[in-house]
């Protein structure tokens, strides 16, 4: 959620913002804003809605002259959509101004502090709160007031900070929420994603939690809040323009489940051994003993990750043969669990940066978990904070509704099982034919690809339809719930998922004449209970549309419409059978007209709880 970038250098400032903030659109957003330190003084200009607006108020005005500024796309949280409420946000002293993402949790009682000290708002902002707070501990020096001011503030932050007192002068700190420094020749770019950064350069710091850094043309030194100095980290951005450029499709959510053939054969590279019919994962070699003497594997996440997570409990118990469950991250760390001895938690994020199931990893570990990730963005704060872990390899992923990074989680969690399983009880023959079925896998989901158009036209028959229901069993109950999600994410269509047995015991009240049931029906253990599930719809006059396997001609007279998908394990079938899902939401949002890319009220990654 929200974005931020700033940039220090030689150049004019404005349009590397703006381009900047325009990265940053997937993330999601209801205002943007900016603000430039130039000779003149310090500028800022606001706008409610897309990035766009701001532009056209900048053009309006005839633009911004300096070379050093900060801009931010906000999402609500204190105060409603307003352009007073956007940031960036300035103190009534200093002449201070800052951008922020995360939550000030003790922000009420700051602001009490604040007003009795005679500051006044113009905002409903905790942001404003906190920008605030630094002016009235500044006296003098940029860095030191904001080290002060975050060691009297509870909660999440990612900051930029300004000072039209010190113009070559931008200081950053983050907790919680994620912010990188791109270092350049003689310029720098500070963002909370490196989309942002990469067109710039492909060197960047990341900061850690309670870290601070002052930046001039001359450098930047590295420090905490208790200015205690910090050696900085720098990396190699794992990201190249073309990855992150729309290239010929409509969108990038439909970009993304096109490239899922490609993207999981870069998951599969170099990681399988057919001839050993064994897994090879760097990311857990120091913890292959560890990992045997697992008592219990316990996964988490929210949202997609958490779908993947509950295919990973079936494959850990199935091909691993380790006891697994799959819990909301949310719920996990409120409930006091019990995390006994030879515990393994596995926190799966796309982003590697989601706040509830970085909470519920921290809970986990100081129980005394391993704790692995699952994550996507190479040097993310859970990629950090956990014991060891898989990365995705799949790609940035902008389009807010997850793709590629569900299948690609699936993918990662076969191939854990498996490294667990061979270590334990799965046969070197089972795990060879497991192997080339997953090599397989991205020639298969290209035949799925190829059924597009008759998806759409599928979608087409039932876009009037405002109820729709989700069913599957076993491994791909949880697909039937990451197809509901999809669709309610984008094209705003209310959808439940569930087990296709647990419609009997209410949910089958819901169902009238012409209500669309998707059911994932491929063949496996249950095919036949499903088939029955089928009947019990179509007796109360339901439609069905079927996922079912090549070669099945026998669904087609229960089922209205069918999608096929290629035969496969059924370990293995959601990474097939939830793309027509992907396809039929993708679909349905444009049908109905709708922001693909940009669903109301969703953001991307979300860094607060």
């Amino acid at each position: 959620m929200c974005g931020i970038v700033a940039y220090l250098g030689g150049r004019r400032c404005e349009p590397i913002l703006i381009e900047g903030l325009k990265r940053l659109e997937y993330r999601g957003y209801d205002s943007a804003g900016l603000a430039v330190l130039s000779p003149k003084g310090l500028r800022i200009e606001r706008a409610v809605g897309r990035v766009a607006n701001l532009e056209d108020k900048l053009e309006r005005l005839g633009g911004l002259d300096g070379a050093l500024g900060m801009a931010h796309t906000r999402w609500a949280t204190h105060g409603g959509v307003t352009e007073a409420n956007a940031h960036p946000h300035r103190d009534d002293r200093s002449g201070i101004c800052l951008v922020h993402n995360g939550i000030i949790e003790n922000y009420a009682a700051l602001r009490t502090y604040l007003e009795e000290k005679g500051h006044k708002f113009h905002s409903e902002t905790d942001t404003e709160v906190l920008a605030m707070l630094v002016g009235e501990l500044y006296e003098g020096d940029l860095e030191h007031a904001v080290q002060a001011a975050l060691r009297e503030v509870t909660g999440a932050y990612a900051i930029c900070v300004i000072c039209e007192k010190e113009p070559g002068v931008l200081v950053c700190a983050r907790k919680g929420s994620p912010l990188i420094v791109g270092v350049g020749s003689g310029e720098y770019v500070v963002a909370s994603d490196p989309s942002a950064i990469v067109a710039h350069t492909t060197q960047a710091v990341t900061l850690d939690d309670y870290n601070v850094v002052k930046i001039t043309r001359e450098g930047f030194r590295s420090s905490t809040i208790h200015d205690v100095d910090v050696t900085p980290k720098v990396m190699q951005l794992e990201l190249d323009l073309e990855q992150i450029e729309l290239g010929s499709y409509s969108h990038f959510m439909q970009k993304e489940i096109f490239e899922q053939p490609k993207a999981l054969r870069n998951t599969l590279r170099g990681r399988v051994d057919l001839d050993e019919g064994k897994v090879v994962l760097g990311g857990l070699s120091n913890f292959g003993k560890d990992l045997v003497r697992a008592r219990r594997v316990l996964l988490t996440g929210q949202g997609t990750a958490l779908h993947a997570a509950m295919i990973g409990r079936y494959l850990m118990e199935d091909v691993g043969k380790v006891p697994a469950t799959a819990e909301y991250a949310s719920e996990f760390r409120y409930r006091n669990p019990l995390i006994e001895e030879g515990t393994v938690v596995v926190a799966v994020s796309q982003s590697g940066e989601t706040a509830d199931t970085l909470a519920a990893l921290t809970e986990a570990k100081d129980r005394g978990a391993l704790a692995l990730g699952v994550v996507n963005v190479v040097g993310s704060t859970i990629s950090r904070e956990t014991d060891a872990g898989v990365y995705l390899r799949v790609g940035p992923e902008i389009g807010v509704a997850s793709t590629k990074a569900f299948t690609g989680q699936v993918m990662v969690l076969t191939l854990i099982s498996m490294f667990l399983g061979r270590r334990r009880s799965l046969s070197g023959e089972r795990g060879q034919m497991l192997i080339e079925e997953l090599q397989k896998l991205p020639d298969k989901i290209e035949r799925v690809l190829e059924q597009d158009r008759t998806i759409r036209r599928v979608t087409e028959r039932y876009i009037e339809r405002n109820n729709w229901l989700f069913l599957g069993r076993g491994y791909n109950y949880p697909v039937a719930m990451e197809g509901a999600l999809k669709l309610k994410e984008i094209s705003y269509i209310h959808a439940e998922g569930m087990p296709a047995a647990e419609m009997k015991h209410g949910p089958i009240a819901l169902i009238d004449q012409g209500m669309p049931a998707v059911f994932v029906a491929n063949k496996g253990p249950q095919y036949e209970k499903v088939m029955s599930n089928i009947a019990e719809v179509r007796a109360r006059g339901g439609h069905v549309i079927a996922v079912a396997t090549e070669g099945d001609e026998h669904i087609k007279t229960v089922a209205q419409d069918v999608l096929y998908v290629p035969d496969c394990p059924d370990c293995l079938s959601p990474i097939l059978t939830v793309v027509p899902l992907q396809l039929m939401a993708y679909h349905a949002a444009v049908l109905r007209g709708h922001d693909v890319d940009k669903p109301r009220n969703l953001a991307k990654s979300v860094t607060v709880e």
